[in-house]
C-alpha cells in the first residue's frame, strides 16, 4: 500500500475511533503514530517525532495566551460580571416581547468579549438566565436552545481560544484574525435578536411578558457592567493601539478580572485555587488535543494528503466558491460529530492548502483571514444544528425538564439565522475585511 492511500485510509480509522467514544486527541495520536509505523516500516520516526512535537508544540509563545483566556474567564464568572451584563440587557429589553431571550444573547454576547470559550459562556449564562427565562413564562425548548445559541458568541467575538489556534496553524496575525471577528460577532447576536422577534411572533405562548423598569434602576444597571468595558478596552484596546502583544494583554486581562473579582468579594483562597485547577484542567485537555493533532497532521503531511487533495482539486477546475461552499457544508456536518476546537486541529491542515491554492480574488492574507471567520462560524453553527449537534446536549443538560425535540424544533429559527449570515458573508467578504489595516 502506497504512503498516500495508508493517508487516505486513515480518515475512516480515526472516525472509526470517534464513533467508538475514544477522547479525540487520543484517537488524532493513535493514529498518528500508527500511520508513521506503517508508512516508515517500524516505531522507531514514530518515536522520534513523540518526542520532538512534544517539544516543538508546548514551546510556542502564543500558547500561552489559551490559559490566561481561560483564566479570564473563571474570573469573571467570580467577579458577577456574567450576572451584570444580564441584568444590564434585561433592564433594557426584558419588557419587548421575547426581550428576556434577548437580554441573554446580549449578555452571552458581552461576557464572549472577556471569555474566549463557547462552553464556558453557554454554561454560565445558563446558570444566570435559565432562571429568569422560566421565571417569565418562556417555554423550556425556547429557553435551551436561545442559550446554546447565546453560547456560540463566546468564540466569535473576540477574544477566541479558536481563532488563536487557527492563527498558530495557519501562520497568520492574531490581531487581525480578532479585529476581522468584531462585525461577524455583532452581526450574529443581532441576527440571533431577530430570530427570536420572529420565533415570538410565530409562537406567542413561547415567551412571557416582563413588566418595564423605571429608567434609574436601567441606569445603575448599565453602570455596572463598567468592568466588562474596561477589560474588553484594556484587551482588544491594548492589541490593536500596539501597547501589548496578544499573549500580553491576555495576562493583562487575567489580572485585571482577578482583581475585580477580589473587590468584588467573589475571590478567595477557596475559589482562587478552584479557578487555577479548573483553568489547569482545561488547558490539559486542549494542549493534548493540540498535541494530538500535530501528531495526526504531521503524518499526514508525509503522506502527501493535503498536497495531493489541494492539486486534485485545482486541477479539476472547480469554481473556488464552488469548493468553498463544499468545505463549509462539510463543516456543518462535522459539528455533529466533535466539538470546535478538533474540528479546526483535524481539517484545518488538510482545507487550509486548497482554498490558498484557489484564486478569490484578494490578497492571500486577506483570503486567510476571511477563511478562518467562516470556519469558525460554521463549526459554531454546527454545534446548534440537530439531530447531534454538540452544544444542545450540553445546555438541555442544564435543564432536564426540558425534552430535547423541543430544543429542536426551537433551535431551527437560530440555524436559519446563521445560514443566512454565513452567506452574507461568503458573497461580501468586504463585511469581515474593511476593519482590517491596509
Amino acid at each position: 500500500m502506497s504512503d498516500l492511500a495508508i493517508g487516505i485510509w486513515s480518515f475512516p480509522v480515526l472516525l472509526l475511533l470517534i464513533f467508538a467514544r475514544v477522547p479525540i486527541g487520543l484517537a488524532m495520536f493513535v493514529t498518528g503514530f500508527g500511520g508513521l509505523w506503517l508508512v516508515m516500516n517500524g516505531p522507531f520516526m514514530a518515536m522520534a517525532r513523540l518526542k520532538t512535537e512534544a517539544y516543538t508544540t508546548f514551546s510556542n509563545y502564543s500558547l500561552t495566551i489559551v490559559p490566561m483566556f481561560l483564566l479570564m474567564g473563571y474570573f469573571a464568572t467570580l467577579g458577577g460580571m456574567s450576572q451584570a451584563l444580564f441584568r444590564a440587557a434585561e433592564g433594557f429589553l426584558g419588557h419587548r416581547r421575547g426581550g428576556v431571550a434577548m437580554a441573554a444573547v446580549g449578555a452571552c454576547a458581552g461576557f464572549g468579549a472577556i471569555c474566549g470559550s463557547s462552553l464556558a459562556t453557554a454554561a454560565t449564562m445558563s446558570r444566570v438566565a435559565l432562571p429568569e427565562l422560566k421565571r417569565y413564562g418562556y417555554s423550556g425548548g425556547f429557553s435551551t436552545a436561545t442559550l446554546a445559541a447565546g453560547g456560540t458568541l463566546g468564540i466569535l467575538i473576540p477574544p477566541s481560544v479558536v481563532l488563536v489556534i487557527y492563527a498558530i496553524l495557519t501562520e497568520q496575525n492574531i490581531a487581525k484574525l480578532f479585529l476581522a471577528a468584531v462585525v461577524p460577532g455583532l452581526l450574529a447576536a443581532a441576527g440571533y435578536m431577530a430570530a427570536i422577534s420572529i420565533y415570538v411572533r410565530l409562537n406567542p405562548d413561547a415567551a412571557g411578558v416582563r413588566a418595564p423598569i423605571p429608567w434609574a434602576e436601567r441606569l445603575r444597571a448599565l453602570a455596572a457592567v463598567w468592568p466588562v468595558l474596561l477589560v474588553f478596552v484594556a484587551v482588544v484596546g491594548g492589541i490593536y493601539g500596539g501597547i501589548f502583544t496578544p499573549t500580553q494583554a491576555a495576562a493583562v486581562g487575567a489580572f485585571g478580572t482577578g482583581l475585580i473579582a477580589l473587590a468584588n468579594g467573589g475571590l478567595t483562597v477557596r475559589t482562587l485555587g478552584e479557578s487555577f485547577t479548573a483553568t489547569a484542567k482545561s488547558t490539559a485537555m486542549i494542549f493534548f488535543i493540540v498535541l494530538g493533532a500535530g501528531f495526526y497532521n504531521g503524518f499526514l503531511a508525509l503522506t502527501q494528503v493535503p498536497q495531493e487533495l489541494s492539486r486534485a482539486v485545482v486541477e479539476q477546475g472547480f469554481s473556488p466558491w464552488m469548493v468553498l461552499i463544499a468545505i463549509l457544508c462539510l463543516y456543518l456536518l462535522f459539528g455533529c460529530l466533535m466539538d470546535s476546537l478538533s474540528m479546526i486541529l483535524l481539517t484545518v491542515p488538510i482545507f487550509f492548502p486548497v482554498i490558498s491554492a484557489l484564486d478569490f480574488g484578494m490578497p492571500a492574507e486577506h483570503v486567510a483571514i476571511w477563511f478562518g471567520i467562516l470556519v469558525l462560524i460554521v463549526v459554531e453553527v454546527g454545534l446548534i444544528t440537530p439531530p447531534v449537534g454538540l452544544n444542545l446536549f450540553i445546555i438541555n443538560n442544564m435543564d432536564r425538564e426540558t425534552p430535547m425535540a423541543a430544543t429542536y424544533r426551537a433551535v431551527l429559527v437560530f440555524v436559519g439565522s446563521d445560514i443566512l449570515r454565513v452567506a452574507l458573508l461568503v458573497a461580501f467578504p468586504a463585511i469581515t475585511l474593511f476593519l482590517l489595516p491596509d
